[in-house]
């Protein structure tokens, strides 16, 4: 979400205190010690993540349509346990890349108190996934190769999740959001139209980092006001429209909250971003009971390159607005020069239904919302479709173009 909070004109917010590296040598921001299934634990710590039915002792499964952790053999239900205190809180950006590079400098591994932590890597994508318990699944969420046992290997230190919003679209729901997005597809071919996208749903929830931050932009540029004149005479005579040019410059603050970025490589960016809005208001201190029953994939994008691509997207706004404050009929901008303060961050797990389908022995990935059902995704074309409406426009504008010339 790009939108700003509030905007402060030529005034320049102090710096930020600085927070000192060696605060955080022997504990992460954010990480609570000592208590389990709260904000600030990561999916790989050591606290079980398996939860056992009070009743027949079967593995506990998070359900989407009651919102709490259910038995699939006898149904006792349990209630998703949160400390009353817990929260959702942002965490300092500075301050996590130091105490990263603290740890990469004195060699620190994963601290392993209790029990191994489980990631299996996919050798097809190179996914690293997170599960419970014991590797229930035997192909990969992201791409559907298949995943071995003897791919597990121990998890490295992670920064904390904060926060996860939990499945609210149920997987029948998904199905029907699914077939709907292929009826709506121009261009299908009627093959597909008519079968459908066939294939294994996946409930995984993918990490996101999100960034807070205060910036500050100067800019420099040129309002171009358009004008019309007359030019030649005669049959020559006609009306141009000529812009005059005036240099402009100012600066201005803005607030962004919430600036989303996917933390995983290899998933189609333009189908991923595709899928947002998310109802972040929605989400829930991290708790690993909601994991049950599905995958969570770690991130392989660092927090700090993660800044850098949510930058780009901040620019991008920035820019637009400078364009909008530029004014006039056409802007040219000349420099911005842009400082980011108060950087803050959270790590996020969101929900996605995803689904990889074969049509003509060629794989197709589907991603659906899990929180709102917008789906997203490959799909083929019909090539004789796409020819066929081609050749009828090419036909209509001929026609148009003949009689228009008698």
């Amino acid at each position: 979400m790009l939108e700003p909070d509030e905007y402060l004109d030529d005034e320049i917010m102090d710096d930020p205190v600085e927070v000192q590296p060696q605060d955080f040598i022997d504990e992460p921001p954010g990480v609570i010690r000592g208590q389990s299934d709260v904000a600030g634990q990561t999916t790989d710590s050591n606290q079980g993540r398996v939860f056992p039915c009070e009743s027949c002792g079967a593995d506990l499964e998070f359900s989407i349509g009651q919102q709490t952790l259910k038995c699939p053999y006898c149904g006792h239900e349990k209630e998703i346990e949160i400390r009353e205190d817990a929260e959702i809180v942002e965490q300092d950006f500075h301050a996590m890349l130091a105490y990263l590079e603290e740890r990469r400098r004195s060699g620190a591994e994963a601290e392993e108190e209790e029990a191994e932590h489980n990631e299996v890597r996919c050798r097809s994508c190179g996914a690293d996934v997170v599960f419970l318990g014991t590797l229930t699944s035997t192909t990969c969420p992201y791409c559907a190769s298949p995943i071995q046992r003897e791919n597990v290997h121990t998890a490295t230190f992670r920064v904390p999740v904060d926060g996860v919003l939990p499945f609210l679209v149920e997987r029948r729901k998904a199905h029907s959001q699914l077939a709907s997005w292929v009826k709506s597809l121009w261009f299908a071919p009627n093959k597909f139209l008519k079968e459908g996208a066939q294939g294994q749903f996946e409930g995984v929830y993918l990490p996101y980092w999100t960034f807070d931050t205060l910036t500050f932009s100067q800019y420099s540029g040129q309002r171009g006001i358009n004008y019309t004149t007359t030019t030649g005479v005669g049959k020559n005579r006609r009306t141009v429209t000529r812009t005059r040019w005036y240099s402009v410059s100012g600066q201005f603050q803005r607030f962004f909250d919430d600036v989303l970025v996917v933390a995983s490589e290899g998933l189609p960016e333009k189908y991923v971003q595709g899928l947002e809005p998310w109802p972040l208001e929605d989400c829930i201190p991290f708790t690993q009971q909601v994991l049950a029953g599905h995958f969570a994939r770690t991130y392989d994008v660092e927090l700090d390159e993660g800044f850098v691509r949510g930058k780009e997207r901040i620019d991008a706004a920035i820019d637009s607005e400078v364009r909008q404050r530029i004014g006039g009929d056409k802007q040219r901008v000349d420099n911005i020069k842009s400082r980011y303060d108060a950087i803050t961050f959270k790590h996020l797990l969101l929900p996605v239904w995803m689904l990889v389908y074969r049509y003509n022995d060629k794989p197709f990935r589907v991603f659906i919302n899990a929180a709102t059902g917008e789906v997203q995704g490959e799909r083929p074309y019909s090539w004789v479709k796409i020819m066929f409406t081609v050749l009828g426009v090419l036909a209509i504008v001929g026609t148009i173009a003949f009689f228009a010339s008698r």
